[in-house]
C-alpha cells in the first residue's frame, strides 16, 4: 500500500529559507571570518582599553592608542625582519644568476627553458603582489572594524542579548566566557610565537646563520599561520644557508622541519590546553578539520571556533541540568 506524504507550505518555506541562508553565508564567508577575527581582537584588547578608561582617558582615545600601538609593533617587527633578509637574498639572487649564465654559456642548460621559467615566475610574482595588496587592505579593514567594536562593545552586546527574552543572564554569561577564552587564545598564540622565535634564534645562531634575530622574528610572526607559515619563514634561512654551502642549507632545512614537528605535536597542543582548556587531541583535530574545510583561514581560526562551540555546549548542558524536570 502506497502511503501519501503531505508536506505543508510552512515546511517548504522553512527549507527554502534555510538553504538560502546557507547560500548567503557561503557568499559572505570571508566577511564573517573577518568579523570573527575582529571579535577576537576585541576580546583580547578590551581589558586594556578598560584599564586606560579607568585612568580617565576617553574610550575612543584609549582604543585608538592601543590599536595604533599594535599596528606599529607588527609593522616594526616586519621591517626589522625583512630588510636585512631582502638585502642578503638580493645578493644570493645575483650569485645564482651568474651561475645560471655560466651554465647557459657552457650549453649545460637550455636557454629556452630558463626563459619559460622566468616567464612563469613573472606571472606568479604579479599574483603574489595582488595577494599582498589584498592582505594589506584586509588588515586595515580589520583595524577599523576592531576600533568601532571596541567603542560600542557594551551597546552592541546589549542589543544582541536583548533578542534572547527570558535568557538574558545566561547569554550574558556565555558572552563573557567566550570573550575570556578568545582573549586567552590570542595571548596563547603570542606565547607560541615567542617560544618559536627564541628556539629559531638559538638554533640559527648555533648553525652560524647570518641575521638570526630577524629570521627568528620572522618565524615568530609566521607562527600564527598554521602549516604553511613555518615553511614560508624557513625559506630565507635556507637560502642564506645555501649562499654558504649546500650542506648548511640542508642542516637549516632539517632544523626547521624538527621545530615544526615538535611545534605541531607538542608545543601547540600543550600551550592551547593551558590557555583555553581544550584537550590536545581536540586542538590537533580542530586544526586539521579547519584546514581541510577552509584552507589556511580555517586552520588559523579552528581553535577559537572550537572554543566558542565548547563554551556554548557547556552553557547549554548547564542550562539543561539546572532546569526543573
Amino acid at each position: 500500500m502506497i502511503r501519501k506524504v503531505d508536506v505543508s507550505h510552512k515546511t517548504i518555506f522553512f527549507i527554502t529559507a534555510f538553504l538560502l541562508l546557507l547560500w548567503v553565508v557561503y557568499l559572505i564567508l570571508d566577511i564573517i571570518l573577518l568579523l570573527f577575527v575582529a571579535f577576537i581582537f576585541v576580546s583580547a584588547l578590551d581589558p586594556l582599553v578598560n584599564r586606560l578608561v579607568g585612568w580617565r582617558i576617553p574610550r575612543s582615545l584609549a582604543a585608538a592608542a592601543i590599536l595604533i600601538g599594535v599596528a606599529a609593533l607588527i609593522i616594526g617587527l616586519l621591517t626589522i625582519s625583512f630588510t636585512p633578509i631582502l638585502n642578503q637574498t638580493t645578493n644570493l639572487s645575483q650569485a645564482l644568476g651568474q651561475t645560471v649564465n655560466s651554465l647557459v654559456r657552457a650549453n649545460l642548460v637550455d636557454q629556452n627553458t630558463i626563459q619559460n621559467e622566468l616567464s612563469n615566475f613573472s606571472k606568479q610574482a604579479i599574483s603574489i603582489t595582488l595577494v599582498i595588496f589584498q592582505n594589506i587592505i584586509a588588515f586595515a579593514t580589520l583595524i577599523v572594524i576592531t576600533f568601532y567594536l571596541l567603542l560600542d562593545k557594551a551597546r552592541l552586546e546589549g542589543v544582541v542579548i536583548s533578542f534572547f527574552v527570558g535568557h538574558q543572564d545566561i547569554v550574558k554569561n556565555l558572552f563573557d566566557r567566550i570573550q575570556e577564552k578568545l582573549g586567552a587564545w590570542l595571548r596563547g598564540q603570542l606565547l607560541l610565537s615567542l617560544i618559536i622565535g627564541v628556539v629559531v634564534y638559538v638554533g640559527l645562531t648555533l648553525l652560524g646563520i647570518k641575521y638570526a634575530l630577524p629570521l627568528a622574528i620572522l618565524a615568530g610572526l609566521f607562527e600564527i599561520v598554521p602549516v604553511i607559515g613555518p615553511i614560508i619563514a624557513s625559506v630565507p634561512a635556507v637560502l642564506l644557508g645555501l649562499s654558504v654551502s649546500p650542506l648548511l642549507a640542508a642542516l637549516v632545512a632539517g632544523f626547521y622541519l624538527v621545530v615544526q614537528q615538535v611545534e605541531n605535536q607538542v608545543i601547540v597542543p600543550q600551550v592551547m590546553k593551558r590557555a583555553v582548556g581544550l584537550n590536545p587531541i581536540l586542538v590537533i583535530l580542530s586544526v586539521s578539520i579547519g584546514g581541510r574545510l577552509l584552507g589556511i583561514p580555517g586552520a588559523l581560526l579552528a581553535v577559537p571556533i572550537a572554543v566558542v562551540i565548547q563554551v556554548i555546549a557547556e552553557g547549554l548542558l548547564e542550562g539543561s541540568t539546572s532546569s526543573p524536570a
